[in-house]
């Protein structure tokens, strides 16, 4: 591209690590054809670590905008120069606004994403749920949970105060937490052959399982909820959500 087109061109993008497969950038693409909206583009930024950020920062003039991704979202927060209210609860980032400033300020448009995806397929039985992995994402489902006046515990394959090892999972505790959202990476593509370990032969009729997984559509996961009967529901729906509310706060 030419260096002066470049240099006029309104620029948002994404940060994380091994993102060649991500959503965001063929997502804003067909965004910005389908809208019609000119001298704008959606970058990846494959970074190897955090502190990359203040260069990508430098040396992208017209850079308005970044989402952010695992492993980052809470490694970013140190780098900001301020955090909204609810992203500070979360505890967790995923969206970049830079003021017209050069300011850094961070967002959490994840919650968002979940609660307004997963709200269809709620019923009244789903008052409790297992939140399977501990990283970034799984603080903002955390957060959306909580608005939704959902019950719920964590679970990891470390044992702490906090959560659940997935060797604790029995039958009395599947039996009553019939919402189980894996926030974990397990069974992402190319890694398709595998999932969380879960008891999945206690999964039942009464049972919503929620991938925020959206590669594979089907992930080995849904697969094995569904063929005890319950129902399932992949994380695409809610990164059109986040993505969206990521734009409106770029351009408000």
């Amino acid at each position: 591209m030419d260096k002066e087109l470049s240099e006029i061109m309104l620029k948002y993008g994404l940060i994380g690590r091994n993102i060649s497969y991500s959503f965001s950038e063929n997502y804003f693409k067909n965004k910005f054809e389908t809208e019609g909206i000119m001298d704008t583009q959606y970058l990846n930024f494959d970074i190897p670590n955090i502190s990359y950020l203040p260069e990508i920062i430098l040396e992208n003039s017209n850079l308005k905008g970044l989402n952010v991704t695992i492993p980052f979202k809470e490694e970013v927060i140190p780098y900001l120069d301020s955090i909204n209210k609810k992203a500070k609860r979360i505890g967790a980032v995923n969206t970049i606004k830079i003021t017209k400033k050069g300011k850094l300020k961070g967002y959490n448009t994840d919650y968002y994403g979940f609660i307004e995806s997963i709200r269809p397929f709620l019923k009244k039985h789903h008052s409790r749920a297992l939140i399977l992995g501990t990283g970034g994402a799984s603080k903002a489902i955390k957060y959306g949970l909580k608005k939704l006046d959902i019950k719920f515990k964590t679970v990891s394959r470390s044992k702490s105060d906090k959560n659940l090892t997935y060797s604790e999972l029995n039958d009395k505790i599947i039996k009553s937490h019939t919402l189980i959202i894996n926030c974990s990476p397990v069974g992402t593509y190319p890694d398709v052959d595998e999932s969380p370990q879960i008891p999945y032969n206690l999964i039942s009729r009464e049972h919503l399982l929620y991938d925020l997984v959206y590669n594979p559509k089907e992930t080995l996961f849904l697969k094995k909820g569904k063929l005890q009967g319950a129902e399932i529901c992949n994380g695409l729906k809610m990164l059109v959500l986040q993505a969206e509310k990521s734009w409106e706060i770029w351009n408000k």
